[in-house]
Protein backbone atom coordinates (compact mmCIF):
# COMPACT_ATOMS: atom_id res chain seq x y z
CA UNK A 1 0.00 0.00 0.00
CA UNK A 2 1.60 3.08 -1.19
CA UNK A 3 2.31 6.18 1.09
CA UNK A 4 -0.60 8.28 0.27
CA UNK A 5 -3.12 8.35 -2.26
CA UNK A 6 -4.87 10.89 -3.58
CA UNK A 7 -9.23 11.14 -2.51
CA UNK A 8 -12.38 13.00 -3.19
CA UNK A 9 -12.33 15.68 -0.85
CA UNK A 10 -15.51 17.44 1.02
CA UNK A 11 -14.66 20.94 1.00
CA UNK A 12 -16.52 23.76 0.79
CA UNK A 13 -17.78 26.05 -2.34
CA UNK A 14 -15.21 28.42 -2.61
CA UNK A 15 -16.88 31.42 -1.57
CA UNK A 16 -17.98 29.65 1.62
CA UNK A 17 -14.33 28.60 2.48
CA UNK A 18 -14.24 32.04 4.46
CA UNK A 19 -17.30 30.93 6.49
CA UNK A 20 -16.36 27.50 6.99
CA UNK A 21 -12.61 27.30 7.79
CA UNK A 22 -11.92 27.35 11.86
CA UNK A 23 -9.25 26.63 13.72
CA UNK A 24 -7.98 23.09 15.20
CA UNK A 25 -10.69 21.86 17.40
CA UNK A 26 -8.06 20.96 20.24
CA UNK A 27 -6.53 24.95 20.15
CA UNK A 28 -9.87 25.88 21.60
CA UNK A 29 -12.08 25.51 24.74
CA UNK A 30 -16.29 25.11 24.16
CA UNK A 31 -16.41 28.16 25.74
CA UNK A 32 -13.90 29.74 23.42
CA UNK A 33 -15.40 28.03 20.54
CA UNK A 34 -18.75 29.21 20.98
CA UNK A 35 -17.89 32.56 20.96
CA UNK A 36 -15.77 32.17 17.39
CA UNK A 37 -18.56 30.57 16.11
CA UNK A 38 -21.47 33.31 17.18
CA UNK A 39 -23.54 34.53 14.03
CA UNK A 40 -21.04 32.18 11.96
CA UNK A 41 -23.44 29.09 11.17
CA UNK A 42 -21.32 27.82 8.79
CA UNK A 43 -18.59 27.54 10.65
CA UNK A 44 -16.85 24.39 10.75
CA UNK A 45 -16.51 24.55 14.66
CA UNK A 46 -20.34 23.43 14.70
CA UNK A 47 -18.89 19.23 13.40
CA UNK A 48 -15.47 20.02 15.75
CA UNK A 49 -16.72 21.39 18.44
CA UNK A 50 -20.36 20.65 18.37
CA UNK A 51 -21.15 20.81 22.01
CA UNK A 52 -21.54 24.67 21.41
CA UNK A 53 -25.02 23.96 19.64
CA UNK A 54 -25.90 21.83 23.11
CA UNK A 55 -26.55 23.51 26.40
CA UNK A 56 -24.09 25.33 28.46
CA UNK A 57 -22.29 22.76 31.00
CA UNK A 58 -23.07 19.69 28.38
CA UNK A 59 -20.20 16.97 28.57
CA UNK A 60 -17.88 17.45 25.86
CA UNK A 61 -18.04 13.44 25.37
CA UNK A 62 -21.59 12.46 25.56
CA UNK A 63 -23.13 10.63 22.97
CA UNK A 64 -25.39 13.83 22.01
CA UNK A 65 -22.20 15.80 20.94
CA UNK A 66 -20.73 13.24 18.69
CA UNK A 67 -24.68 13.23 17.08
CA UNK A 68 -25.09 16.58 16.87
CA UNK A 69 -21.51 16.73 15.29
CA UNK A 70 -22.99 14.11 12.66
CA UNK A 71 -26.22 16.28 12.23
CA UNK A 72 -23.93 19.34 11.72
CA UNK A 73 -22.07 17.64 9.07
CA UNK A 74 -24.81 16.31 6.75
CA UNK A 75 -27.08 19.86 7.07
CA UNK A 76 -23.90 21.31 5.49
CA UNK A 77 -23.36 19.10 2.47
CA UNK A 78 -27.28 19.64 2.09
CA UNK A 79 -27.02 22.89 2.00
CA UNK A 80 -24.88 22.60 -0.82
CA UNK A 81 -22.09 24.63 2.11
CA UNK A 82 -19.75 21.52 1.66
CA UNK A 83 -19.17 19.76 -1.64
CA UNK A 84 -17.38 16.60 -2.30
CA UNK A 85 -15.03 16.07 -5.58
CA UNK A 86 -16.20 13.62 -8.26
CA UNK A 87 -12.68 12.02 -8.83
CA UNK A 88 -9.70 11.54 -6.11
CA UNK A 89 -7.70 14.30 -6.25
CA UNK A 90 -4.49 15.88 -4.57
CA UNK A 91 -4.59 19.84 -2.84
CA UNK A 92 -1.93 22.15 -2.60
CA UNK A 93 -1.98 24.07 0.37
CA UNK A 94 -0.16 27.28 1.43
CA UNK A 95 -0.22 28.69 5.33
CA UNK A 96 1.65 32.40 5.05
CA UNK A 97 1.97 34.45 7.95
CA UNK A 98 4.31 37.49 8.18
CA UNK A 99 7.34 35.96 6.20
CA UNK A 100 6.58 32.25 6.55
CA UNK A 101 5.48 30.70 4.27
CA UNK A 102 4.73 27.09 3.34
CA UNK A 103 3.54 24.97 0.51
CA UNK A 104 2.09 21.26 1.17
CA UNK A 105 0.42 18.74 -0.11
CA UNK A 106 -3.24 17.31 1.08
CA UNK A 107 -3.46 13.47 0.55
CA UNK A 108 -4.64 10.25 2.06
CA UNK A 109 -2.26 8.64 4.33
CA UNK A 110 -1.60 4.92 5.01
CA UNK A 111 -3.19 3.37 8.04
CA UNK A 112 -0.44 0.69 6.90
CA UNK A 113 2.94 2.51 6.90
CA UNK A 114 1.42 4.26 9.92
CA UNK A 115 1.38 1.28 11.98
CA UNK A 116 4.42 -0.39 10.38
CA UNK A 117 6.31 2.74 11.15
CA UNK A 118 7.00 4.23 7.72
CA UNK A 119 4.91 6.87 9.03
CA UNK A 120 6.81 7.47 12.35
CA UNK A 121 5.62 9.38 15.25
CA UNK A 122 7.29 10.88 18.22
CA UNK A 123 5.15 11.23 20.80
CA UNK A 124 2.83 8.66 23.76
CA UNK A 125 -1.05 9.46 23.10
CA UNK A 126 -3.39 9.03 25.89
CA UNK A 127 -6.14 6.49 25.78
CA UNK A 128 -8.80 8.87 26.75
CA UNK A 129 -7.86 11.51 23.91
CA UNK A 130 -8.03 8.70 21.24
CA UNK A 131 -10.87 7.50 22.20
CA UNK A 132 -12.99 11.36 21.42
CA UNK A 133 -11.22 10.61 17.74
CA UNK A 134 -11.63 7.14 16.99
CA UNK A 135 -15.79 8.47 18.27
CA UNK A 136 -15.52 11.45 16.44
CA UNK A 137 -15.12 9.80 13.67
CA UNK A 138 -17.40 7.15 13.56
CA UNK A 139 -20.30 9.38 14.32
CA UNK A 140 -18.99 11.55 11.16
CA UNK A 141 -17.67 8.59 9.07
CA UNK A 142 -14.80 11.00 7.94
CA UNK A 143 -11.51 12.68 8.85
CA UNK A 144 -12.16 15.94 9.46
CA UNK A 145 -9.20 16.97 11.27
CA UNK A 146 -5.59 16.66 8.93
CA UNK A 147 -2.38 14.93 10.74
CA UNK A 148 0.26 17.31 10.17
CA UNK A 149 3.15 16.06 8.38
CA UNK A 150 6.59 16.24 7.42
CA UNK A 151 8.51 14.92 4.41
CA UNK A 152 12.39 15.12 3.93
CA UNK A 153 13.41 17.42 0.31
CA UNK A 154 11.20 16.52 -2.84
CA UNK A 155 11.96 18.69 -5.80
CA UNK A 156 9.49 16.67 -7.93
CA UNK A 157 6.32 17.42 -5.19
CA UNK A 158 7.55 21.16 -4.86
CA UNK A 159 7.71 21.79 -8.49
CA UNK A 160 4.22 20.38 -8.72
CA UNK A 161 2.95 22.53 -6.06
CA UNK A 162 4.27 25.54 -7.25
CA UNK A 163 2.41 24.85 -10.64
CA UNK A 164 -0.95 24.37 -8.95
CA UNK A 165 -0.14 27.32 -7.21
CA UNK A 166 -0.43 29.24 -10.09
CA UNK A 167 -3.87 28.33 -11.07
CA UNK A 168 -7.53 29.92 -8.95
CA UNK A 169 -7.34 28.49 -5.72
CA UNK A 170 -10.04 26.74 -4.35
CA UNK A 171 -9.95 28.52 -1.20
CA UNK A 172 -8.00 31.67 0.10
CA UNK A 173 -8.94 33.38 3.42
CA UNK A 174 -7.26 35.30 6.01
CA UNK A 175 -8.34 33.89 9.30
CA UNK A 176 -8.82 35.94 12.32
CA UNK A 177 -5.08 35.27 13.41
CA UNK A 178 -3.26 36.67 10.64
CA UNK A 179 -2.79 33.47 9.13
CA UNK A 180 -3.19 33.00 5.47
CA UNK A 181 -4.72 29.49 4.32
CA UNK A 182 -4.87 28.75 0.71
CA UNK A 183 -5.90 25.55 -1.38
CA UNK A 184 -6.05 24.44 -4.46
CA UNK A 185 -6.60 21.44 -6.67
CA UNK A 186 -4.35 18.95 -8.10
CA UNK A 187 -6.42 16.50 -10.18
CA UNK A 188 -4.03 16.44 -13.50
CA UNK A 189 -3.36 12.75 -13.86
CA UNK A 190 0.13 13.25 -14.95
CA UNK A 191 0.71 15.38 -11.57
CA UNK A 192 -0.69 12.70 -9.27
CA UNK A 193 1.32 9.71 -10.48
CA UNK A 194 4.42 11.77 -10.13
CA UNK A 195 3.31 12.91 -6.66
CA UNK A 196 2.66 9.26 -5.39
CA UNK A 197 5.64 7.99 -6.91
CA UNK A 198 8.06 10.81 -5.52
CA UNK A 199 6.48 10.63 -2.08
CA UNK A 200 6.77 6.48 -2.27
CA UNK A 201 10.76 7.11 -3.05
CA UNK A 202 10.92 8.58 0.32
CA UNK A 203 12.10 6.82 3.26
CA UNK A 204 9.36 7.94 5.62
CA UNK A 205 7.59 10.94 6.93
CA UNK A 206 6.94 12.37 10.12
CA UNK A 207 4.20 13.18 12.15
CA UNK A 208 4.52 16.80 13.32
CA UNK A 209 1.57 16.88 15.06
CA UNK A 210 -1.56 15.16 15.30
CA UNK A 211 -0.27 11.73 17.36
CA UNK A 212 -4.10 10.92 18.43
CA UNK A 213 -5.75 11.59 15.20
CA UNK A 214 -3.52 9.42 13.34
CA UNK A 215 -3.92 6.54 16.69
CA UNK A 216 -7.50 6.70 16.02
CA UNK A 217 -7.72 6.51 12.59
CA UNK A 218 -5.56 3.43 13.10
CA UNK A 219 -8.10 2.30 15.38
CA UNK A 220 -11.00 2.55 13.66
CA UNK A 221 -9.30 1.13 10.18
CA UNK A 222 -8.66 -2.29 12.51
CA UNK A 223 -11.91 -2.74 13.04
CA UNK A 224 -13.62 -1.85 9.72
CA UNK A 225 -10.80 -3.48 7.28
CA UNK A 226 -11.92 -1.59 4.86
CA UNK A 227 -10.17 0.00 1.97
CA UNK A 228 -11.02 1.59 -1.71
CA UNK A 229 -8.59 1.97 -4.73
CA UNK A 230 -8.98 6.09 -4.78
CA UNK A 231 -7.78 7.28 -1.31
CA UNK A 232 -11.52 6.96 0.12
CA UNK A 233 -11.90 3.98 3.06
CA UNK A 234 -10.67 3.45 6.87
CA UNK A 235 -7.34 2.59 5.48
CA UNK A 236 -5.96 5.99 5.32
CA UNK A 237 -6.27 9.08 7.16
CA UNK A 238 -6.61 12.89 6.23
CA UNK A 239 -3.12 14.42 5.82
CA UNK A 240 -1.19 17.45 5.37
CA UNK A 241 2.44 16.77 4.61
CA UNK A 242 4.83 19.96 3.97
CA UNK A 243 8.59 19.56 3.28
CA UNK A 244 10.76 19.86 6.78
CA UNK A 245 12.86 22.44 5.89
CA UNK A 246 9.66 24.95 5.32
CA UNK A 247 8.01 24.07 8.88
CA UNK A 248 8.46 26.74 12.19
CA UNK A 249 8.52 25.20 15.34
CA UNK A 250 8.33 28.18 18.01
CA UNK A 251 9.03 26.87 21.54
CA UNK A 252 7.03 25.35 24.15
CA UNK A 253 7.68 26.92 27.39
CA UNK A 254 7.31 25.77 31.23
CA UNK A 255 5.71 27.56 34.32
CA UNK A 256 5.67 26.11 37.99
CA UNK A 257 3.18 26.49 40.40
CA UNK A 258 6.07 26.33 43.52
CA UNK A 259 9.45 26.16 44.40
CA UNK A 260 9.05 22.83 46.39
CA UNK A 261 8.85 24.61 49.21
CA UNK A 262 11.85 26.63 49.42
CA UNK A 263 12.99 30.16 49.58
CA UNK A 264 13.87 31.73 46.31
CA UNK A 265 17.63 32.19 47.70
CA UNK A 266 17.71 28.48 48.11
CA UNK A 267 15.98 27.92 44.93
CA UNK A 268 18.32 30.11 43.20
CA UNK A 269 21.55 28.81 44.81
CA UNK A 270 20.66 25.27 43.27
CA UNK A 271 20.25 26.28 39.98
CA UNK A 272 23.56 27.89 40.31
CA UNK A 273 25.04 24.87 41.64
CA UNK A 274 23.57 23.21 38.44
CA UNK A 275 24.02 25.89 35.32
CA UNK A 276 25.67 29.21 34.61
CA UNK A 277 23.07 31.59 35.89
CA UNK A 278 23.34 35.26 35.40
CA UNK A 279 20.85 38.06 35.63
CA UNK A 280 19.79 39.55 32.24
CA UNK A 281 18.51 42.70 31.74
CA UNK A 282 14.96 41.83 30.12
CA UNK A 283 12.99 38.91 28.91
CA UNK A 284 15.03 35.93 27.53
CA UNK A 285 14.10 34.08 24.51
CA UNK A 286 17.04 31.48 24.21
CA UNK A 287 18.28 31.55 20.65
CA UNK A 288 20.55 28.79 20.79
CA UNK A 289 20.95 25.21 22.53
CA UNK A 290 21.57 24.69 25.94
CA UNK A 291 20.50 28.15 26.85
CA UNK A 292 16.95 28.45 28.73
CA UNK A 293 14.99 31.81 30.68
CA UNK A 294 14.15 31.63 33.29
CA UNK A 295 11.66 33.84 35.22
CA UNK A 296 10.97 34.42 39.00
CA UNK A 297 8.97 37.39 40.10
CA UNK A 298 10.52 40.81 39.09
CA UNK A 299 13.42 39.01 37.47
CA UNK A 300 14.78 37.84 34.74
CA UNK A 301 18.00 35.26 34.53
CA UNK A 302 20.10 33.33 31.69
CA UNK A 303 20.80 30.14 32.38
CA UNK A 304 23.26 27.82 30.20
CA UNK A 305 23.70 23.98 30.36
CA UNK A 306 26.89 23.19 31.36
CA UNK A 307 28.40 21.67 27.89
CA UNK A 308 29.58 18.58 29.93
CA UNK A 309 25.73 17.59 30.99
CA UNK A 310 24.66 17.47 27.31
CA UNK A 311 24.50 14.24 26.51
CA UNK A 312 24.63 12.43 22.83
CA UNK A 313 21.32 10.78 23.00
CA UNK A 314 18.97 12.20 20.40
CA UNK A 315 16.18 12.79 23.28
CA UNK A 316 18.74 13.53 26.48
CA UNK A 317 19.97 16.61 24.27
CA UNK A 318 16.78 18.18 23.77
CA UNK A 319 16.86 21.26 25.90
CA UNK A 320 12.91 20.23 27.07
CA UNK A 321 14.71 17.16 28.20
CA UNK A 322 17.69 19.29 29.46
CA UNK A 323 15.85 21.06 31.77
CA UNK A 324 13.74 18.30 32.92
CA UNK A 325 16.85 15.91 33.64
CA UNK A 326 18.83 18.90 35.70
CA UNK A 327 16.13 21.38 37.12
CA UNK A 328 12.48 20.21 36.95
CA UNK A 329 13.44 16.61 38.62
CA UNK A 330 16.21 16.90 41.03
CA UNK A 331 15.72 20.41 42.07
CA UNK A 332 12.00 21.14 41.96
CA UNK A 333 10.46 16.99 42.24
CA UNK A 334 8.68 17.19 38.55
CA UNK A 335 9.50 13.73 37.52
CA UNK A 336 6.38 12.93 35.01
CA UNK A 337 5.28 15.60 32.79
CA UNK A 338 2.12 13.84 32.12
CA UNK A 339 0.82 13.74 35.54
CA UNK A 340 2.50 16.63 38.07
CA UNK A 341 -0.22 18.91 38.35
CA UNK A 342 2.40 21.61 39.80
CA UNK A 343 3.57 21.91 35.72
CA UNK A 344 1.71 23.65 33.35
CA UNK A 345 2.89 24.36 29.44
CA UNK A 346 2.58 27.60 27.23
CA UNK A 347 3.00 28.17 23.56
CA UNK A 348 5.56 29.91 22.35
CA UNK A 349 3.04 31.66 20.02
CA UNK A 350 2.06 33.54 23.19
CA UNK A 351 5.75 35.13 24.08
CA UNK A 352 7.37 35.83 27.11
CA UNK A 353 4.82 37.93 28.43
CA UNK A 354 2.65 35.35 29.11
CA UNK A 355 5.30 34.19 31.27
CA UNK A 356 5.65 36.68 33.37
CA UNK A 357 1.91 37.69 33.35
CA UNK A 358 1.31 34.38 35.14
CA UNK A 359 4.31 34.68 37.80
CA UNK A 360 3.38 38.15 38.63
CA UNK A 361 0.00 37.10 39.05
CA UNK A 362 0.71 34.56 41.72
CA UNK A 363 -0.70 31.47 39.80
CA UNK A 364 2.88 30.01 39.19
CA UNK A 365 6.13 30.78 40.90
CA UNK A 366 8.90 30.18 38.24
CA UNK A 367 8.57 30.06 34.59
CA UNK A 368 11.24 28.61 31.96
CA UNK A 369 11.64 29.71 28.43
CA UNK A 370 12.90 27.47 25.99
CA UNK A 371 14.88 26.70 23.08
CA UNK A 372 12.83 25.56 20.39
CA UNK A 373 13.11 21.99 19.26
CA UNK A 374 14.49 21.54 15.59
CA UNK A 375 13.06 19.58 12.86
CA UNK A 376 16.41 18.05 12.44
CA UNK A 377 16.27 17.09 16.82
CA UNK A 378 12.72 15.72 15.64
CA UNK A 379 13.83 13.43 13.11
CA UNK A 380 16.49 12.53 14.78
CA UNK A 381 14.74 11.26 17.75
CA UNK A 382 12.07 9.56 15.72
CA UNK A 383 14.69 7.89 13.16
CA UNK A 384 15.70 6.43 16.47
CA UNK A 385 12.52 5.01 17.59
CA UNK A 386 12.59 7.17 20.70
CA UNK A 387 9.87 8.92 22.05
CA UNK A 388 10.49 12.87 23.08
CA UNK A 389 8.88 14.35 26.16
CA UNK A 390 5.17 15.95 26.43
CA UNK A 391 5.05 19.33 24.81
CA UNK A 392 8.28 19.52 22.95
CA UNK A 393 7.46 21.33 19.80
CA UNK A 394 4.84 24.01 18.84
CA UNK A 395 3.98 24.02 15.26
CA UNK A 396 2.96 27.26 13.84
CA UNK A 397 0.79 28.42 11.69
CA UNK A 398 -1.78 25.76 12.20
CA UNK A 399 -3.54 24.42 9.60
CA UNK A 400 -7.24 25.25 9.33
CA UNK A 401 -10.03 22.76 10.17
CA UNK A 402 -12.77 22.48 7.33
CA UNK A 403 -10.84 23.26 4.02
CA UNK A 404 -10.72 19.53 2.98
CA UNK A 405 -12.47 16.27 4.77
CA UNK A 406 -11.64 12.69 4.27
CA UNK A 407 -15.07 10.69 4.08
CA UNK A 408 -14.58 7.09 4.83
CA UNK A 409 -16.29 4.93 1.99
Amino acid sequence: MPLINPFRGLRPLPERAADVAAPPYDVLNTEEARARAAGKPWSFLHISKPEIDLPAGTDPYSAQVYAKGSENLAHMIREGVLQRDSHACYYAYRLVTGNHAQTGIVAAASVAAYDEGRIRRHEFTRPDKEDDRVRQIEALNAQTGPVLLAHPACPVVDRILEKAATTTPAADLTADTGVRHTLWVIDDADDVTRIGAAIEALPALYIADGHHRSAAASRVSASRHTTAADGGGADYFLAVSFPAAQMQILCYNRVVRDLAGMQRDEFLRRVADAFSLDLAKGPVQPTVHGEIGMYLPGQWYRLRVKTEKIPADPVGRLDVSLLSDQLLAPILGIQDLRTDKRIDFVGGIRGTQELEKRVDSGEMAVAFSMHATSMDDLMAVTDAKQVMPPKSTWFEPKLADGLVSHVLD
